[in-house]
Order: structure tokens, then sequence, then C-alpha cells
């Protein structure tokens, strides 16, 4: 039944365009921490990371620290950062009508903060529809790639994980979502999206928001999803 199926979102690239001016803030910051690397390499390599969880990756692959006070510098840098040209994603709120038309439950699990979520959802207009219902990694002890996340979403809205289905944009949160036992579409109309690491990871892969809907309301046998 449609009333049994909750729609999980991840918010930046997926909601919102935020990757660019992100990725080159965070690719700054790490270039002067001592690794030199352009925002498309941080994109690539980090998109879906939380700023607490880089940290440690950072010291353990490339033997470089951002610093402990990273998070905080990026929470001080969001409003000029993110604070103009922030766009919804192409056709998300045709999606999003076409939801609720259905009656189809949905909620947003980011591994930012709700702070930020509510400067960029509310500069794009989504912020009426969805302020109840934000999920941060702050919330939880581990972000992604773990499932501790969704699996936080899921509980506090009241639903097991195989009634869900997360929409996310980078393989860090695709493995998550098969982590928690739940299906994944892969949103992939940005060309900069990894595409091959979240197929690799079990999502279902589309490029245009219009095709949700109908993606979520249609059921396939496992073979067909992966």
């Amino acid at each position: 039944m449609r009333d049994s199926i909750l729609v999980i979102f991840d918010c930046d690239g997926v909601l919102v365009d935020t990757e660019q001016a992100t990725n080159e803030w965070i690719a700054a910051e790490i270039t002067k921490a001592g690794l030199p690397i352009t925002a498309h390499e941080c994109r690539k390599r980090y998109v879906g990371l939380s700023m607490f969880s880089m940290r440690p990756k950072l010291l353990a692959e490339e033997g470089i620290d951002v610093g402990e006070n990273f998070p905080g510098r990026w929470r001080a840098a969001i409003p000029t950062v993110l604070g103009e040209g922030v766009q919804g994603m192409p056709h998300i709120k045709a999606a999003l009508d076409a939801l609720d038309k259905a009656n189809i439950r949905y909620c947003v699990a980011s591994s930012g903060t709700v702070e930020k979520m509510n400067m960029t959802l509310g500069a794009t207009g989504l912020l009426s529809r969805l302020s109840d219902v934000l999920f941060s990694a702050t919330m939880v002890e581990n972000g992604k790639p773990a499932p501790d996340l969704f699996l936080h979403a899921a509980n506090a809205m009241g639903f097991s994980p195989v009634q869900c289905i997360v929409v996310e944009d980078s393989p860090f949160g695709a493995q998550g979502a098969a982590f928690a036992g739940k299906r994944c579409l892969g949103y992939v109309g940005d060309p900069l999206t990894d595409a091959e690491g979240l197929a690799t990871h079990g999502a279902r892969l589309f490029d245009d928001m219009r095709d949700l809907p109908e993606m979520v309301m249609t059921p396939v046998g496992a073979a067909e999803w992966n």
C-alpha cells in the first residue's frame, strides 16, 4: 500500500543544488592543510560524508589534519558560501507534489546540520513542507556510510527499513542505505555524480525527478531493482 512507503531524501544534490559551492570550500580547506585537491576531486572522493566524518578519514588515508574545529569553521562559513544562489534541483517540487497526491510520506536524512538544511531549503521554498521531518547526522553516533541516520529517520517516522526508499546522489549514502536494509534510488541528474559508485552499492539509477514518483509507486523485483 502507498501509505506503507516512506521516501527518505538526502538534501544536498537531491533536494537542493549546493555541491559545487560546498566542495570549493572543502577543497580550499584540505589544500591549506597540505593536500592540494580540486573541488571536482573533492566531490568525487568525499561527497555524502559529514564534516565530522571527513577529518578522521583524511587523517587515516592522507595523514593530514584539517583541525578539530573543521565542522565549526564550516558552520561559520555556511551563510557566506550558501547564502545566495541556492536552487532546488530540477523538478523536485513536481516530484513532491506527486508524492503528496499519492499520500506517500517523506522526510530528509542529511549529513548536514538542521541549521544548514533550514537555510538551503528555506532559500529554495522547500522548507515549509519539510521543516518537521529533518534528520541530521548530528543526531546519531555515526554518519553515512553507517546506517545510523537512515535507521533513526525511519524509526522516528514510524516505518521499518523494508518500507523505506532512500533517494541519494552519493555512493556513501547508497552504501548507508544498503547497510540499513533499505532500497535506494540513485539520482544522477548532475553529470558529475558518481553513477558507477551508486550502482555498485545497489542503487537504481534515474536522472529526472519527474520519474521519481512512478519509480517509488511501481513495485519491482529484487533483480530489477538492482
